[in-house]
């Protein structure tokens, strides 16, 4: 019978709490001690190197309980995580979890998200090997450290990129933010039009924008396919809008860019509802965020190469611009004049 209040968590317990959660995860070959005693063992495949990030979501920072449903948190609470590691090349293996919980979370809300938590690593073949738990007089904070391996020469840096290279970057941009924009205006359940006109009040993409935001699909079988092959010389996953992303990739390579307007991919379902607004699209898609999408440098004699492997990953690519040899990145119009960005991505301490 599921629990719905918080009297059910605090009797559980914290060691309750993690039996509860390490009953559902599955095991693997490569962990040899999982959740349970004071640290995981693992053990790398022959030849492999190490990855390892953190990432922390914070409540009423990265997401409000008001409308980020539980099932998708937890999703979304990995997906973040695992694609930094698809963004250099590598391969999702291991996860830890820690959640600072209030005391008033019922204990279905950790139940579902554990239960997206575990989809989403099981997706990835990524195993949940330890973490911690607390509580919080702040609201509910989560914090993920992945880890994964490749073989050293597959491993992408932001740091490679070349002068007349290509800049590249897989599916459309901006739908996260645009959902984002229409989640805020969501009255129960019901979504208000207003300063966003077109076709689809209510239900036409909206729930295609709402779910970019609310449960991103990490990159990572474009990502391994492009490390495999070789082709790309810096990458990048886009998690605070295009523009920023492709800046840190330009900052680490010693780099510059020119980044081409007229071929930012939109989504149709974008298109669509932002009709009539020609200043909105542009701002959402170069500095909006939380695409999760891969941004890549490669030299241009691949850009067919490019374009059948990724077209064999199911996923679409786009040629967005050009490095440059000079620093600075720009946004150029089609009539070639600089188009100005108010805002050039997300920045926490801004």
């Amino acid at each position: 019978m599921p629990h719905s209040s918080s009297t059910a968590l605090f009797n559980l317990g914290e060691f309750g709490l993690i039996s509860r959660i390490a009953a559902g995860v599955r095991t693997h070959e490569s962990v040899i001690t999982g959740i349970g005693d004071d640290a995981a063992v693992t053990a790398l495949s022959a030849g492999m190197q190490l990855l390892t990030s953190t990432d922390m979501l914070l409540e009423d920072i990265h997401f409000r309980l008001a409308w980020h449903d539980p099932y998708r948190l937890g999703r979304k609470s990995l997906a973040v995580s695992i694609s930094d590691i698809a963004a250099m090349g590598g391969i999702p293996r291991w996860a830890l979890l820690s959640l600072a919980i209030p005391s008033d979370l019922p204990l279905d809300f950790v139940d579902d998200f554990m239960r997206g938590f575990l989809a989403m690593a099981s997706e990835n073949r990524v195993v949940l090997i330890g973490g911690d738990t607390c509580s919080s007089r702040a609201g509910l904070i989560i914090s993920v450290t992945i880890m994964g391996e490749q073989l050293p020469d597959r491993i992408v840096r932001r740091s490679g990129a070349l002068p007349d290279d290509d800049i590249w970057v897989t599916g459309t941009l901006g739908d996260a933010a645009l959902g984002l924009k229409l989640v805020e205006l969501e009255v129960g359940g019901v979504v208000k039009s207003p300063p966003f006109q077109g076709e689809g009040q209510g239900g036409d993409g909206v729930d295609f924008l709402i779910n970019r935001l609310l449960d991103p699909n990490p990159r990572v079988a474009a990502a391994l396919t492009l490390a495999e092959t070789k082709l790309v010389t810096a990458m990048i996953d886009v998690s605070d809008g295009v523009l920023a992303d492709y800046g840190h990739i330009a900052e680490q390579s010693g780099v510059g860019g020119c980044i081409f307007l007229e071929d930012i991919p939109l989504s149709g379902d974008f298109r669509r509802h932002t009709a009539g607004l020609p200043a909105v699209p542009y701002q959402l898609a170069l500095s909006g965020g939380e695409d999760y999408e891969l941004c890549f440098t490669s030299h241009r004699s691949n850009r067919k190469k490019i374009i059948d492997c990724m077209k064999k990953c199911g996923i679409e690519v786009t040629r967005i611009g050009i490095v440059a040899s000079l620093p600075g990145v720009t946004v150029v119009k089609p009539d070639g004049s600089k188009y100005c960005v108010q805002v050039e991505g997300f920045n926490h301490f801004t």
